[in-house]
């Protein structure tokens, strides 16, 4: 299949610069020409990220005519969003004045323009999405929405299905700063931990409060150095709101990332403990210490170890995998062994024990894996 054309060049520096410095991770999911066998492509699609979830916006330049303003398709479920005559409306509202759209100042040549214009369009639709929920006919809904949209951070969302209606919310929890709690920080965008946080509305007043559905989303770049689907949330009582929830929930997540930081260190000082055993290793991951490899030799037989160490060490031992230096299949890539944890070991052993058993467990596991190497070849032939 043939590639897409690309964007002529002014566009593709709006695009460029909007994916590079946005404080979002804004995607591309589509790119096109609104001519047939067009020479350049000049729309495309972004799925902007919005309350744990992505928005689909269109944005339309013209090939033709790339220093012409761009025009914009928001999501067909959103037909009340219209931030470019919103903010006129309210504007001239407040002022007695008509304004200036967004657009008029459009300049083609500065390359942050788009960003610009998305970041605008962005805050808008928080806005737009609080007013709706602020309608919602639910009076516990209503209090929820009145308390929790104070947060500095909070985006809510509001849902139609067939048989009901749902509100969500986004809730950045704690307010910890995780880009200063691990060095040298390997983040460029800002790591948060939320709360999601689904109600089903009631009309009206309801007896039994809603129980929401909670779940516990962090960003992606997080995971290696803590993972909130492995932590269990409490229970949801009667009669809880979500700020007495949230308090409760920032004091257990506090003490969850200061394991996470001591976790760190835990991992650091066993990867230092192979040296002794096997050498220093020939690679390792300086930040959050979750990989390190080393070369062992047996006789003439050399391989590489890899440790995959979890999150749970030392309750959870290394994943071990053994790599040939020698043997290759007929793809050109090295015979690696089966994930291997069924070697001798303690939680309660040090370090240097901990090494020493991996190293003795390794003596005699290196012949089994050089026989299944030598065996595997003749195999594939």
């Amino acid at each position: 299949m043939a590639a897409d054309p690309p964007l002529p060049p002014p566009i593709a520096a709006q695009l460029n610069h909007l994916l590079t410095y946005s404080p979002l991770p804004v995607k591309v999911e589509q790119m096109w020409s609104g001519c047939r066998n067009g020479r350049y492509c000049d729309r495309f699609a972004l799925l902007i990220p919005f309350c744990l979830d992505y928005v689909k916006w269109e944005v339309i330049f013209n090939a033709y005519h790339p220093s012409a303003v761009p025009d914009f398709i928001f999501s067909a479920e959103d037909v009340g969003f219209n931030p470019l005559l919103e903010a006129h409306e309210r504007d001239a509202n407040v002022n007695g004045l008509s304004v200036m759209s967004p657009l008029v100042d459009w300049n083609y040549k500065d390359p942050s323009r788009l960003l610009s214009l998305i970041c605008q369009f962005r805050d808008s639709y928080i806005n737009y999405q609080k007013k709706r929920a602020q309608q919602v006919d639910d009076e516990r809904m209503s209090f929820e929405i009145s308390t929790v949209l104070a947060r500095k951070g909070t985006e809510v969302s509001v849902a139609s299905f067939p048989d009901r209606d749902e509100v969500k919310f986004a809730v950045p929890i704690p307010e910890l700063e995780f880009n200063k709690l691990v060095t040298p920080c390997p983040w460029k965008q800002e790591q948060k931990i939320y709360l999601q946080a689904f109600f089903v509305v009631a009309k009206g007043y309801a007896m039994t409060p809603p129980v929401p559905r909670l779940k516990l989303v962090s960003t992606q770049d997080l995971k290696p150095f803590l993972n909130v689907e492995d932590i269990k949330l409490a229970p949801w009582s009667d009669q809880m709101c979500m700020l007495t929830y949230l308090s409760d929930l920032e004091v257990m997540l506090n003490d969850q990332v200061v394991e996470a930081v001591a976790g760190v260190a835990k991992r650091r000082r066993f990867i230092e403990a192979l040296s002794p055993f096997f050498g220093r290793p020939i690679e390792a991951d300086p930040v959050f210490c979750r990989r390190a490899s080393i070369l062992g030799i047996s006789g003439v037989f050399s391989f590489l170890v890899h440790f995959s160490i979890p999150l749970q060490f030392p309750n959870k031992q290394p994943i071990l995998k053994l790599e040939s230096t020698q043997h290759f299949n007929f793809n050109g890539l090295p015979i690696v062994s089966s994930p291997i944890n069924d070697y001798p070991w303690s939680p309660r052993w040090d370090n240097a024990t901990m090494a020493e058993r991996i190293f003795d467990f390794l003596v005699e596991e290196c012949l089994n894996f050089k026989k299944y190497c030598n065996d595997t070849i003749p195999t594939a032939q």
